[in-house]
C-alpha cells in the first residue's frame, strides 16, 4: 500500500491511501432507546405507578421535580458508570426517582416499568426499516447500553425475529463506546467492523463506534414515542445495489 505525504508541526508525516470504493454494509447495529423504542410518557407512568389520579398541577411539580433532580449531586453521582451493571442501572434510576419526595414511595415501581416490555412503543417505522434490512440480507444486532435483557421487550412487539445478536452493556460490565463491545457484535454476526453500520441516538456512544472501525448514523434526539423515526435514511445508507 503506498502512502501520502501529509505536511503538519504535528502526528505522523505521511499516512495510508484509502480504498476508492469502502466494503458494502453487510451488517447493521441498532442502540434500543431512542432509535428504535421510546419508553412511555413519564406522566402515564407515574399515574400507573401510583394507582390513583394524579391531576395537572400535582403532576407538572413531579415533572419539574424529576427534571430538577437531573442536577442533583447525588443522582448526577449514581449515573456514572449506570450501565455497567444490572445493579448499578437499578441505583441510578431509584435514586433519581427517589430525590423526587411524591415519588420516592414508587420509585421501584417506576424502576419495574422500565424493564416491562408493555411500556415501551416501537417508532412508526421501526419495524418497515427492519423488514426491509432483512429483506436485503443485512445481519442485524442491537447494542445497548442498559440494564436488562432485551429480548423480552422485542419480543413483545414482534420484532425480536429480525435480529441475530444482542449485545447488552451490564453483561459485558462496560458502556458504549467501548471497542469490546461493538468487536463482539461483529464477531458473532461474522462481519468485519468495516462491513458494519451502527445506529443510533447518542453522539458520543453511538457514533463512536466509528473509532473502532465501524462506519455510523446518528439519529437527532427528541422523538415523541410512537413518532416516525426517520429510520428511512438508515435504507439509504445500504442500498440493495450493494449487497
Amino acid at each position: 500500500m503506498t502512502s501520502l505525504p501529509v505536511c503538519g508541526p504535528e502526528g505522523p508525516l505521511r499516512v495510508p491511501d484509502r480504498p476508492s470504493h469502502p466494503s458494502p454494509v453487510r451488517a447493521v447495529l441498532f442502540d434500543f432507546s431512542g432509535t428504535l423504542f421510546q419508553v412511555a410518557p413519564y406522566a402515564d407512568r407515574i399515574r400507573a405507578a401510583m394507582g390513583s389520579p394524579v391531576d395537572e398541577s400535582a403532576m407538572d411539580a413531579l415533572l419539574a421535580g424529576l427534571e430538577a433532580g437531573l442536577t442533583d449531586p447525588e443522582v448526577v453521582a449514581a449515573q456514572r458508570g449506570r450501565d455497567v451493571s444490572a445493579a448499578a442501572h437499578r441505583h441510578a434510576f431509584t435514586t433519581w426517582y427517589a430525590s423526587v419526595p411524591g415519588l420516592a414511595p414508587v420509585a421501584d415501581a417506576l424502576y419495574e416499568q422500565l424493564r416491562a416490555p408493555e411500556h415501551w412503543r416501537p417508532y412508526a417505522d421501526t419495524e418497515a426499516a427492519l423488514e426491509a434490512l432483512t429483506r436485503q440480507g443485512v445481519a442485524l444486532g442491537a447494542v445497548s447500553d442498559v440494564g436488562w435483557d432485551l429480548r423480552a421487550t422485542f419480543a413483545h412487539h414482534g420484532l425480536d425475529r429480525y435480529f441475530s445478536v444482542w449485545v447488552h452493556s451490564y453483561e459485558h460490565s462496560t458502556e458504549k463506546p467501548d471497542p469490546a463491545l461493538f468487536a463482539y457484535a461483529c464477531r458473532q454476526l461474522a462481519v468485519e467492523p468495516a462491513e458494519t453500520l451502527m445506529v443510533g441516538d447518542h453522539p458520543a456512544k453511538d457514533g463512536g463506534a466509528a473509532g473502532s472501525g465501524l462506519r455510523s448514523y446518528v439519529l437527532p434526539a427528541g422523538a415523541a414515542p410512537g413518532a416516525v423515526r426517520g429510520l428511512d435514511a438508515v435504507l439509504r445508507l445500504v442500498p440493495p445495489a450493494a449487497l
